[in-house]
């Protein structure tokens, strides 16, 4: 259970460095991934670094694990604070949100959103463009 935990704050630690190698390297080939800030979702290692260099292009975005809770060995569920800023460095959105893992294989194999329904459109934190 404690390298469950640390892959997944390694994964947190690489996205904030917007280290993409790093954080990929921690996830499965067929990895699904939601784009909060877009809405919709991409599978696979490619699809994810091109959706969060778009992503970075646009704003900056800071989350740090507050509590990690394994649910069994493949399911863990992580509060995170999530900041999001403008280019600018304004901030949009100052949260804590819920993200739900799926482990496979000691990789990551999916990420969800737990506290919002509707994944087709951007996330709430992503939805004040400027």
């Amino acid at each position: 259970m404690a390298n469950v935990k640390t892959i997944i704050e390694q994964a947190y630690s690489a996205f904030n460095k917007r280290d993409i190698d790093g954080a990929l390297a921690l996830m499965t080939e067929d990895v699904n991934w939601p784009k909060a800030s877009e809405g919709g979702r991409v599978v696979g290692k490619e699809e994810i670094r091109a959706y969060w260099t778009r992503q970075w292009g646009e704003f900056d975005g800071h989350v740090e694990p507050l509590a990690i809770t394994v649910e069994d060995g493949s399911r863990i569920r992580v509060r995170v604070h999530q900041i999001v800023r403008n280019l600018e460095g304004n901030v949009l959105s100052d949260s804590e949100v819920l993200h739900i893992f799926t482990v496979r294989k000691g990789l990551i194999a999916a990420m969800d959103l737990g506290d919002e329904a509707d994944t087709t459109g951007p996330t709430a934190a992503f939805s004040h463009r400027s």
